[in-house]
């Protein structure tokens, strides 16, 4: 291949008249760097005011801003922000195609079909199809957000079409080892680092079906691959360095937590963190992961402190004060205080955007946790709130978020002229984004949560009047009660409950979800024990014979976690320890 640099100026690759000439490869991404800087520093409108001069003249201005634009949007779900990063986006992919080089029919149908890397771009040409990819990848990312199935499947293409870019972005950075030596070489390797490891990562975490249906469409998740490639970009001083430390961190702090089994790599994300942290310690990114991994390490007092911080370190970005009164909600809520994680579910039910129905629904389910006298006082009516869930559920492609559908099914009890109370509705929230796991580092949180189901249970069985709900609830708080002893190491006892919920099965009418969960914390817990075959056979169980659960998706992503986890411990074992 002969590669070389270039000016958008370049005699034998004649660009757009309008692109200028003093702004080369380089002193573009120094700018951007600048950029970046400001950013970091909680300096968002400053960021955005450097690259807009030249976000139609330079590809990486102009992703730069787009992408800062694309971020808001996913936070504010405003339509106006989200219009404004669609016109963004479109410009940037116009800006980044000028640099792009022009390929006749015939060559782009031979690369297509072989997905070979075109011979002889100039660096500048391989670093324009990085950024196209990014850009398309951002607006597949915004197309999904589309109330229609064609929303839906455009950006299922368009996110095809940035996999097959970034891939044969992959093979040229093989094959150009002898541009290392340039000093922009290394952002090009940094933008291929981010694209494929978060593609393997976020394809590897596909349920085992949803990936085999992926691999046959071209696409391919190999997780070690991918966690490899973030961490050679994050470590490296490039521009997207920040992107792929952002990537691993929301694995391991969100993904693992919320969709896995529970076990993030906290001693990673802090060394990721602490470079940034040292260089921007006001920085709103860095306090809020800070809090976060606070937070999953059990220390709620410290990560109250952090998001609070966070909050006060800068007005541009409201929503990132919206991300923290959710954190704080869940801080309190651990502690059962549940007053101040009124407080800040309140906060979010009247300015974020994001899920209202899920924000009135866990505002009436904290509330549930109070005595009836003090809601009273606070002038708050938990039937009415409830009541409002379902008419603020969002759809995407015409499909329901599954935690909003699961809450306005609970909410339903609620809808008729004698409401029946849920039983301990925000534990049971806390365990749909699997809070157990983090109040399980602190033994004596997870003694007084228990302590709260061992009450309601008592008040289960002391109803002269049981409602058609009884058996369903009494379900719940066995489940719930089987965490909370598992985290405490009463193994005998969390079996105890959760053999009782999978006994009912046949009497369970309302919450069909609880026995195959309740299978997978079986399964847990036998792994924890060191039986692992029996651990694989009661997990498979919940995997192969539910369907047509609340939460469904949710668990088979748990569920495949949970495998992969099992199947990496048993092939480290010798084979004469490998269980029989």
């Amino acid at each position: 291949m002969n590669l070389q640099l270039t000016t958008p100026m370049d005699q034998n690759h004649p660009r757009d008249n309008s692109v200028s000439p003093k702004m080369d490869l380089e002193t573009a991404l120094k700018e951007c760097s600048d950029a970046l800087d400001l950013f970091l520093n909680n300096r968002f409108n400053d960021a955005l005011a450097l690259l807009t001069p030249l976000k139609t003249q330079s590809m990486y201005h102009s992703t730069g801003y787009s992408s800062i634009l694309v971020m808001q949007a996913g936070m504010t779900f405003e339509p106006k922000d989200m219009d404004a990063a669609m016109a963004s986006l479109n410009e940037s992919l116009e800006t980044c195609q000028r640099f792009r080089r022009k390929t006749g029919i015939m060559e782009t149908l031979t690369n297509l079909w072989y997905r070979q890397p075109a011979d002889n771009l100039t660096e500048e040409e391989m670093h324009a199809e990085v950024c196209y990819a990014e850009m398309l990848l951002q607006k597949a990312a915004l197309t999904f957000l589309d109330d229609s199935i064609i929303g839906f499947i455009k950006g299922g293409m368009r996110i095809r079409n940035s996999y097959l870019l970034y891939k044969n972005c992959q093979a040229m950075a093989n094959i150009t080892k002898d541009l290392d030596k340039l000093s922009t070489h290394i952002h090009f390797r940094g933008g291929v680092n981010m694209g494929i490891g978060a593609f393997n990562l976020i394809l590897s975490l596909l349920p085992s079906r949803v990936l085999r249906l992926m691999e046959f469409l071209g696409f391919s998740g190999d997780r070690e691959l991918g966690l490899l490639e973030l961490r050679e970009g994050a470590t490296s001083s490039n521009l997207r360095s920040i992107l792929s430390t952002m990537t691993l961190l929301m694995f391991h702090l969100y993904i693992t937590v919320i969709l896995g089994t529970g076990e993030g790599n906290l001693i990673e994300a802090e060394a990721l963190l602490k470079p940034y942290v040292e260089k921007f310690p006001n920085g709103a990114l860095m306090l809020f992961y800070t809090a976060r991994i606070a937070l999953l390490k059990g220390n709620f007092t410290f990560a109250q402190e952090k998001f609070l911080a966070c909050v006060a370190a800068q007005e541009e970005w409201r929503q990132i004060h919206h991300l923290c009164y959710w954190e704080l909600m869940w801080a309190y809520s651990f502690e059962q205080n549940w007053r101040e994680a009124y407080r800040y579910a309140d906060l979010l039910c009247k300015e974020s955007k994001w899920s209202q129905a899920i924000y009135i629904f866990q505002k009436a389910a904290i509330l549930s946790m109070l005595p009836d006298e003090e809601v009273t006082e606070m002038g708050e009516n938990v039937v009415e709130l409830f009541r409002q869930v379902d008419g603020f559920r969002l759809r995407i492609a015409g499909k329901s978020i599954p935690t909003e559908k699961f809450a306005a099914k609970k909410a339903q009890r609620y809808s008729s002229s004698n409401p029946v109370k849920l039983v301990v509705p925000a534990l049971e929230m806390m365990y749909v984004w699997n809070g157990f796991t983090v109040v399980g580092k602190r033994p004596e949180l997870t003694e007084s949560i228990l302590a709260t189901l061992e009450k309601a249970q008592e008040q289960l069985t002391d109803d002269p009047n049981p409602s058609v709900y009884h058996l369903d609830d009494q379900c719940v708080v066995q489940l719930l009660k089987g965490l909370c002893l598992r985290q405490l190491d009463r193994l005998v006892q969390a079996e105890l409950c959760f053999n009782h919920v999978i006994s009912s099965e046949h009497n369970i009418k309302h919450n069909s979800y609880l026995v195959p969960f309740t299978m997978y914390e079986l399964g847990l817990l036998h792994k924890q024990k060191g039986d692992i075959n029996t651990a694989i056979r009661v997990i498979e169980n919940a995997k192969t014979n539910y369907k047509d659960y609340n939460m469904e998706s949710r668990l088979h992503f748990r569920i495949h976690a949970a495998l992969n986890t099992m199947g990496s411990f048993l092939a480290k074992l010798p084979p004469s320890r490998t269980p029989a």
